[in-house]
């Protein structure tokens, strides 16, 4: 895909998270990686309102090369690509349910959700907490590098979901379904759901690959 059609692609993705709620205001960030670096979105941007000639172009080094200065959490989205080399894009969010999970004083800083729906499994498998930083805390990106080589996603506490994708539709669907997880678990949460067994997630891991 082009830089030109790869820009209206963050573009379209991020209206359509903002239209539906699931990020507000100037919050959350999109990127995408291509041949020589990386396209994000810029800082105190909204997703429901970019510009595709304004968003930010980072070289391979992370320096601006063209568009407005960048989310000032690029660093975790370069953090994230530095472990995963299949992914081709990353989205992060502060999405109300995902959110509302990463403050609740009881879950598994190891797996934060429990497996409820295969596409759960599929899509994000297990998701490990990332302590509290404040955003923009360059020591953000380090907690993020020794744990995304081996999950797709992570849930920041008191902030939010970054999920990484082979694509930003991959990384979008894959957030979405996160969110969705995360909503059931709120509503479940008091009832002792059941929840898919280990020979059951091991059956989609041998089928589904999430890279």
């Amino acid at each position: 895909m082009s830089e030109s059609n790869l820009r209206e692609e963050i573009t379209r993705f991020g209206k359509s998270m903002f239209d539906r709620g699931l990020t507000g205001g100037s919050s959350g960030n999109i990127s995408v990686r291509i041949e020589d670096g990386w396209l994000m979105t810029p800082t105190g941007s909204s997703l429901g309102n970019l510009n595709p000639t304004r968003i930010s172009k980072l070289d391979e080094s992370g320096q601006l090369i063209s568009g407005d200065p960048p989310t000032k959490e690029h660093f975790l989205h370069r953090a994230m690509y530095e472990e995963r080399s299949n992914a081709g894009a990353i989205v992060h969010l502060h999405s109300t349910n995902s959110v509302a999970v990463s403050c609740l004083p009881d879950i598994d800083p190891a797996n934060v959700l429990p497996p409820l729906t295969a596409y759960y499994v599929m899509k994000i498998g297990k998701l490990p907490l990332v302590p509290y930083y404040r955003p923009g805390d360059a020591a953000l990106g380090d907690a993020i590098r020794g744990l995304a080589g081996k999950h797709t996603a992570v849930l920041l506490a008191n902030h939010g979901p970054v999920v990484a994708g082979k694509s930003l539709e991959a990384a979008v669907y894959a957030t979405e379904e996160l969110e969705e997880t995360a909503k059931l678990h709120l509503l479940l949460h008091a009832h002792n759901p059941r929840v898919l067994t280990e020979e059951q997630i091991e059956e989609l891991n041998r089928t589904f690959s999430k890279d």
